[in-house]
């Protein structure tokens, strides 16, 4: 026998987000980070380094290396949206700026389907609302939607999403193929055929982009939901059938991901002492910022709906979160592991809604309200101080901690960091307002913050951000000594530099050799004292050493080759 829903909905209380507010605001989110910078330290670049070779057709496009070194994340098909994405660009656009548009397209995808994922969940008849004795309560199709926005709206808010989803990185792969394979699952009962296509490619996306495991316990997960799932009451024929359909359908999508990951050579094991000996306590401060503020409500989620906890609209996002989250904790790479988290989360964070006291959505308001609103202050406020020396101590912090940095004025810049900024006021003003209630008020501000300080950031902030964090400054240090690109060796460089170099100075580099078969050699600062036991440094002369900026352990030392 089902227990009592939690969840005490009028019709009032669903009312839809307007579409167009809701498609501009994805949009401010989207956009900023992937379009008028240059690539980013560290996984950023060395990804589109690794598309940058397949590309020009200088590395295996089943095993991808850059100078020798394979990729630090074992996977294809990130790389290879890249490269095709650059071959199939004009002439005229920007072969890095060519390469994000496959990620634009991806983090679409992340949003895209975490909302209909949370919708089709919101439709199961264990997460609708109370009826009411004399009618009024939540239609399910408008219940849905409104569960749906808030759910959007909670994975927009997370902190954590900002910068690693608009990188080129496999790990905003891995998470739009989770997203996919999230709504694959939550759709299989109302649009098997489409669900049926999204499970099979988010799977094997997820294969392809270097997380077979994960794809396997996502989709084994799934699949003895669906076969625990009852539906309605679980008794009638049609029931049956369609959790037996389900479960063939997840089967099938298993073997297909399985068998790719196996013939394409991809299983990896990422577990050991590294990851298991961890920092438990940065790992808990890891979890508590990169997912606010999805988690607290999460939790809240499942304690108002504990009897409900095998219901596939709490179970579902509970194993994708679940998995997420263990993985984090025994791999190396904590933050991207906890990445595929977030949609899971952004789930459970709405289904607590309409479970939400009064008391406790003025709280997270009034909490979102002064943490944003003072993040947004401040970075206005260091801005003003870099265009015009006033007040001065931000603009001297500035110039401490990135030296050499030229501030410049953008008046589009300015234009849409004044618009946002304006937007904020406004819907702080709308949300404190006396209107009607619905269950996704207390969710808008926590996603218009976040995307607000990250647009300004990426509007007021971009050109110190791209001086502090890009290679443009180190390589332009070492273009200043050489005549004109041509053959350069190479010693101790990592990805990030690589490609670099290769790229915005076009240097034809090559590994370094005791003969020295170039009239250039780069090499890492921090590995000049090993470079006279694996070269002769009698046939090279110091020529400059290039400080980066943010980091003195991104030094390049440039020698010319000496006649013997």
């Amino acid at each position: 026998m089902n227990q009592p829903t939690p969840a005490i909905v009028s019709q009032e209380a669903v009312r839809r987000l307007p579409r167009l507010a809701l498609l501009l605001f994805c949009l401010a989110y989207v956009v900023p980070g992937f379009v008028g910078r240059e690539p980013w330290k560290n996984a950023d670049i060395a990804g589109f380094g690794h598309m940058f070779e397949l590309a020009r057709g200088t590395a295996s496009w089943f095993a991808p290396t850059l100078l020798g070194q394979p990729p630090e994340f074992d996977a294809l098909l990130p790389y290879w949206l890249g490269a095709w994405a650059m071959q199939a660009a004009p002439a005229c656009m920007p072969a890095d700026l060519a390469a994000r548009l496959p990620f634009v397209m991806l983090l679409v995808l992340t949003l895209v389907a975490t909302w209909y994922g949370v919708y089709y969940l919101a439709r199961s008849p264990q997460a609708q609302p109370v009826p009411f004795a004399f009618g009024g309560e939540a239609n399910p199709t408008d219940y849905a939607r409104a569960i749906a926005d808030g759910g959007l709206l909670a994975l927009i808010a997370c902190l954590g999403l900002a910068q690693l989803s608009h990188e080129t990185t496999p790990s905003l792969a891995q998470v739009a193929f989770t997203s996919l394979s999230f709504y694959a699952i939550a759709a299989l009962a109302y649009r098997p055929l489409l669900a049926a296509l999204g499970l099979v490619a988010g799977l094997a996306g997820l294969a392809l982009s270097g997380a077979p495991a994960m794809a396997l316990l996502f989709g084994g997960g799934g699949l003895l939901i669906s076969l625990l799932d009852r539906g309605g009451n679980g008794h009638t024929d049609a029931d049956r059938t369609a959790a037996w359909r389900s479960a063939a359908i997840l089967a099938a999508a298993l073997l297909v991901a399985a068998a790719l990951a196996w013939r394409l050579d991809l299983w990896r094991w990422r577990i050991g002492e590294s990851g298991l000996a961890r920092d438990w306590r940065s790992l808990g401060r890891l979890m508590l910022w990169f997912t606010w503020p999805a988690w607290p409500l999460a939790m809240w989620t499942l304690w108002r709906w504990r009897r409900q906890l095998i219901s596939r609209h709490v179970a579902l996002p509970l194993w994708f979160a679940l998995v997420a989250i263990v993985t984090t904790w025994m791999t190396p790479s904590s933050d991207r592991s906890l990445l595929l988290a977030l949609p899971a989360l952004a789930a459970l964070a709405a289904f607590a809604l309409p479970t939400l006291e009064r008391s406790v959505g003025a709280l997270i308001d009034w909490f979102t309200l002064l943490f944003f609103s003072g993040c947004a202050l401040v970075i206005w406020v260091v801005w003003i101080s870099m265009q015009t020396g006033v007040p001065a101590k931000p603009a001297a912090n500035v110039a401490k901690l990135a030296p050499g940095f030229e501030p410049s004025f953008s008046l589009l810049a300015f234009a849409l960091a004044l618009i946002a900024t304006a937007a904020w006021g406004w819907l702080v003003r709308w949300r404190t307002g006396k209107h009607r209630v619905v269950i996704w008020k207390s969710l808008v501000l926590p996603a218009s913050g976040a995307a607000l300080c990250w647009l300004l950031l990426m509007t007021l902030w971009l050109p110190v951000l791209d001086f502090a964090r890009s290679y443009t400054p180190v390589v332009r240090g070492v273009m200043r000594h050489i005549d004109q690109p041509g053959c350069v060796e190479s010693f101790g460089l990592n990805r990030g530099q690589i490609t670099a170099f290769r790229y915005h100075g076009q240097l034809d580099l090559r590994p370094a050799s005791r003969e020295g078969s170039c009239p250039w050699l780069l090499a890492a600062a921090q590995l000049q004292p090993s470079m006279a036991m694996a070269l002769d440094m009698r046939r090279w002369q110091l020529v400059s050493s290039v400080r980066r900026p943010a980091d003195a352990n991104d030094n390049v030392l440039l020698y010319r080759k000496v006649s013997q």
